[in-house]
């Protein structure tokens, strides 16, 4: 499985705002951070109605920019979020490192670390 390309995927839906996309490429006990009140979430519904309370306050956009593989096969990500509010102004412009663990072709656990795991140019 390309878990690559299934991630890319996975971002491109968020931005988008198709939640169904996205569950659909989750175990359906997904461990999944709340990265924007702290704590995790858990499951499906856990997860959307985390989305759509979000949705309603600010506008988040994540975009991958570098992939590493670790030997059991997680996968890190290097991103770019940006968090804008309702009328467009940024709030937030930063890079961060999301985690991610895969359980039958599933996306399992989600992790953000707030450092830089990757040397970016």
């Amino acid at each position: 499985m390309d878990h690559q390309a299934l991630l890319r995927q996975l971002y491109q839906d968020f931005n988008a705002r198709q939640i169904d996309a996205v569950l659909a490429q989750m175990h359906a006990d997904v461990s999944w951070p709340n990265g924007w009140e702290g704590g995790y979430l858990r499951g499906h519904e856990e997860v959307r109605a985390y989305w759509l309370r979000q949705w309603e306050q600010i506008d988040p956009t994540v975009e991958p920019l570098a992939f590493e593989t670790s030997p059991d096969g997680g996968i890190a990500i290097e991103v770019r979020q940006v968090i804008k509010d309702l009328d467009g102004v940024v709030m937030s412009n930063s890079r961060l490192s999301h985690i991610y663990t895969f359980e039958d072709g599933k996306i399992c656990t989600m992790a953000i670390e707030h450092r830089q795991r990757f040397t970016m140019s």
